[in-house]
């Protein structure tokens, strides 16, 4: 049977998404970033196990980008000042009611800004983002800690397995027993016991990840240590994750290298890292950035259900 050729997305939304982007652009434009287009396109990839790029071959491996985050920082280094994009990003294994192998991100850096003064702005790019189809009662800050304390009733930044068994047998979510990672014991307990309650209403913002969580935050001293780290809810959906940018470009390389042997010990392929990037971090002024799901936001404005209605084509 025949495709259908006609756009999976109604027009109507198609107009919402469209006048959604010119508020961005409104926004940016008057708060003093500039947009910036970088390559899709790259010789070299991400080495974070949980994202696996789509490569392609023309003179040697190219790898569509899963964020334009190494290009933009680049910028950064070379004094670009705050700067934004909105972009189409691919990521392999991704297709539910909330995924997409493709879809459109938005990102931005404000230099001399912290991340905790980037979530305020952050709330305020969703506002203007999301204008006449709903209003929000005023945010909700929670550290990663509180809000496992107050969801499962243990210390998510902890390194106790133990405990976060215990939680998952208490709150009858299905486990693994064998399971010794204390990152899948996390995100366990965060997308079946805590994510559900986040975003009602109003923007949820988790913040101060554990340190193991920090690819490419920089963390903060402390017992333990936390990563100025931040992600944002709606209804119940994660939205944007953004951090205080890492400028140590020996701990950076560090960190890769560990993604990299995380990547062997799962059978993943793995990837050139981006020594250009490595190069700049050293050169990257004091900044906080932060990347925002626009299809996801759009299917919260809207009410939908699947990401796919606000997408106008699927592959084909």
């Amino acid at each position: 049977m025949a495709r259908d050729w006609r756009p999976r997305a109604s027009l109507d939304c198609l107009r919402t998404r469209a006048a959604m982007l010119a508020r961005v652009r409104q926004y940016f434009a008057e708060t003093g970033a500039l947009e910036v287009e970088t390559p899709i396109l790259s010789r070299t990839a991400t080495p974070d196990p949980q994202l696996d790029s789509f490569v392609t071959e023309d003179g040697g491996a190219l790898y569509l980008h899963t964020s334009p985050e190494f290009f933009m920082k680049r910028l950064l280094a070379a004094g670009s000042g705050s700067i934004y994009q909105i972009a189409k990003v691919f990521r392999r294994g991704e297709q539910g009611r909330r995924h997409a192998r493709e879809f459109s991100m938005l990102e931005w850096y404000r230099v001399d800004m912290t991340y905790r003064e980037l979530m305020d702005d952050v709330a305020q790019v969703i506002a203007c983002a999301l204008g006449p189809l709903r209003t929000l009662s005023a945010s909700e800050h929670l550290s990663y800690a509180e809000a496992f304390k107050r969801y499962c009733g243990v210390d998510g930044v902890s390194e106790d397995v133990a405990a976060f068994r215990a939680a998952a047998a208490r709150l009858g979510i299905a486990f693994d027993a064998h399971e010794a990672d204390v990152d899948v014991w996390r995100d366990l307990l965060l997308t079946h016991a805590i994510e559900p309650h986040l975003g009602q209403g109003r923007l949820s913002f988790i913040f101060d990840y554990p340190a193991r969580q920090a690819a490419l935050a920089r963390l903060r001293p402390g017992t333990p240590p936390v990563a100025e780290r931040f992600e944002v809810y709606l209804d119940g959906i994660e939205l944007a994750n953004g951090f205080a940018e890492l400028r140590d470009a020996n701990e950076q390389r560090t960190r890769f290298e560990g993604q990299l042997a995380q990547r062997r010990a799962r059978g993943l392929a793995p990837v050139p890292l981006d020594e250009e990037f490595l190069r700049a971090v050293t050169a990257l002024p004091a900044c906080s950035g932060v990347a925002l799901g626009l299809d996801r936001l759009l299917l919260c404005g809207l009410g939908l259900e699947d990401i796919a209605a606000t997408q106008a084509f699927e592959v084909s």
